[in-house]
């Protein structure tokens, strides 16, 4: 018996336990790193077939289940800042719908795709590069720690923070912040969400350990809290105005994905805080080689190394 099942709005036919696992692996990435996975599960659908559209849309829906599932998990675990995730939130909102119309307006210039493409590429670069580099620092700074300690020289971006009004004690995260820069993270973020199709956790992680300097754990649980939010509007746009949500694939994806978050969250809770970057950041640029590919090597270069015409 083969365990096939039809996808009615992606009028395509898919192995069950295939489609059950692959949600079970980004719902793993969903609780470990507090990203949406869409980044990685819509080129996978793609690959086996999906139609494109269908492909990011069901997507959407099965991250709102991994994010859920995966932000309960951390909030019990006490990792989520809910006062800077409705921040980030709210910012990121209205960024989102000013990245749809973005979008309109540069799909109508033509050439949108390519722009879009490269913009990601060189963002993840760059990010998971950072990363990277700054997590092997810091383990071994942490190795070569004497006990005379040395006095940190304030930088540019610190004095910047400290002059913006509104300070606010973030008591999860143990920062005091002016509100004004979660807002504006998070409306810098929705927008290349929107731009990219993606729920922004990617790009929302790293934000918030680099730029408002929380603790890892509670990024993790917070980003989840952010992304889940952000992908119920996606949701509800996407399966209203264009139709293109396929609830048995959604359906199917969301119980591997559900369980993969719970798992996922307990082993972060596991993990320190710099190998959780190092691991996030290798993820980033195997995803950024795998769109460089892309854009480099030309799609029917691709056809014919799969045996296609």
């Amino acid at each position: 018996m083969h365990w096939n099942i039809y996808l009615p709005i992606a009028h395509a036919s898919l192995s069950l336990p295939l489609v059950v696992g692959l949600g079970l692996v980004v719902g793993l990435l969903s609780g470990l790193f507090g990203v949406g996975g869409g980044f990685l599960m819509t080129p996978l659908l793609i690959m086996f077939g999906i139609p494109p559209t269908v492909a990011a849309a069901s997507d959407s829906n099965q991250i709102v289940a991994a994010s859920a599932s995966g932000c309960f998990a951390h909030y019990r675990l006490g990792n989520v800042d809910l006062k800077m995730g409705t921040y980030l939130l709210i910012g990121g909102v209205i960024g989102g719908t000013g990245g749809v119309q973005l979008i309109k307006v540069l799909r109508q210039m033509g050439n949108a795709d390519f722009l879009i493409k490269i913009t990601y590429v060189l963002m993840l670069g760059f990010v998971g590069g950072y990363m990277l580099l700054e997590s092997i620092q810091a383990m071994r700074k942490k190795k070569s720690e004497t006990s005379a300690p040395v006095a940190k020289k304030e930088s540019a971006y610190t004095r910047m923070l400290n002059m913006l009004p509104y300070k606010t004690n973030f008591a999860k995260s143990g920062i005091v912040l002016s509100p004004v820069v979660p807002l504006f993270l998070g409306v810098l973020v929705g927008i290349l969400a929107a731009i990219m199709g993606v729920g922004g956790g990617f790009i929302m992680v790293p934000v918030m350990v680099y730029l408002l300097r929380m603790p890892m754990h509670v990024v993790v649980g917070t980003s989840l809290f952010q992304v889940l939010f952000t992908c119920v509007n996606v949701t509800i746009l996407q399966s209203y105005s264009n139709r293109t949500v396929d609830f048995v694939l959604a359906l199917l994806l969301l119980i591997g994905s559900t369980i993969g978050a719970q798992i996922g969250a307990r082993i972060s809770a596991k993990i320190n805080g710099d190998q959780l970057k190092i691991y996030l950041a290798v993820l980033v640029l195997i995803v950024m080689v795998k769109m460089t590919y892309g854009l480099v090597v030309p799609p029917h270069t691709l056809l014919v190394l799969h045996g296609g015409h």
